[in-house]
C-alpha cells in the first residue's frame, strides 16, 4: 500500500483497523516536527535524546487519541508533542531549576493557541490574558538580546543548523555558536530573575 497517497485521517483509521505500517509511516512523517520541538527545549539545556523520546511518545498519543472534526491532525500532534515534553521537564528533578517551560511557552504556545479547540483554557478572557502575558515576556526576553542574537535565535528555533544560519546572516559558524551560547546565558539569568520577582 502506498501510504503517501493517504491523508493523515485515513492513516489513523488504518492503524485503528490493525495496520501497523500506517502508524509507522505517520511516526516517520512527523519525526521532523518532534525534532523541531526538541531543538527549542534543548536550547536552554534539556537532554536532547530524552526530549526526542518524549516527543515521539507524545506523537504516538496524538495518533491514538485523535478525533476527526476537532482540529487538523498536524496542529493536534504539535500540541500533544509539546505537552508531553513539558510534562517530562516538570517531573524531572535534574531540570527542576531550569527555566525551560516558561521560555519554551513563549516561542511555542502562541502557534498552538491559534485554534480555540487547542487552547489550554476555554475561557476567552483567560486566553487573552495568557497571550498578553506571553507577548510581554517574549518582548522582555528579546530586549536583552542584541540584534544579531535575535536573528540567530529566530533562525535556530525555525530549525536551521549553524551552517545555514551562518550562510543566511553572512557570519562564521563560530559567530553563530557564540551568539547561541550568549543567548542561553542571558535567557537563563533573565528567567531566574523573573522567577524571583513573580
Amino acid at each position: 500500500m502506498d501510504y503517501r497517497k493517504r491523508t493523515d485521517e485515513e492513516l489513523i483509521d488504518l492503524y485503528r483497523e490493525g495496520d501497523d505500517g500506517a502508524v509507522e509511516f505517520l511516526m516517520e512523517k512527523y519525526k521532523q516536527l518532534v525534532r523541531a520541538r526538541a531543538r527549542t527545549l534543548y536550547l536552554t539545556g534539556a537532554d536532547k535524546d530524552d526530549l526526542l523520546q518524549e516527543g515521539m511518545l507524545g506523537l504516538f498519543k496524538a495518533i491514538r487519541s485523535f478525533k476527526k472534526g476537532e482540529a487538523a491532525f498536524p496542529a493536534f500532534a504539535a500540541l500533544c508533542i509539546s505537552r508531553q515534553m513539558y510534562s517530562a521537564i516538570r517531573s524531572s528533578e535534574s531540570l527542576k531549576n531550569l527555566p525551560l517551560a516558561g521560555f519554551v511557552s513563549i516561542f511555542e504556545m502562541e502557534e498552538e493557541q491559534k485554534s480555540r479547540n487547542l487552547s489550554i483554557s476555554d475561557d476567552p478572557e483567560q486566553i487573552i490574558l495568557e497571550k498578553e502575558a506571553e507577548a510581554r515576556l517574549k518582548e522582555q526576553i528579546f530586549s536583552i538580546l542584541s540584534h544579531f542574537e535575535r536573528k540567530v535565535i529566530e533562525l535556530y528555533l525555525e530549525g536551521y543548523d549553524y551552517k545555514n544560519i551562518s550562510e543566511r546572516l553572512d557570519k562564521s559558524p563560530k559567530s553563530v555558536d557564540n551568539a547561541i551560547q550568549r543567548t542561553k546565558k542571558k535567557v537563563s539569568e533573565f528567567c531566574k530573575e523573573y522567577e524571583t520577582k513573580y
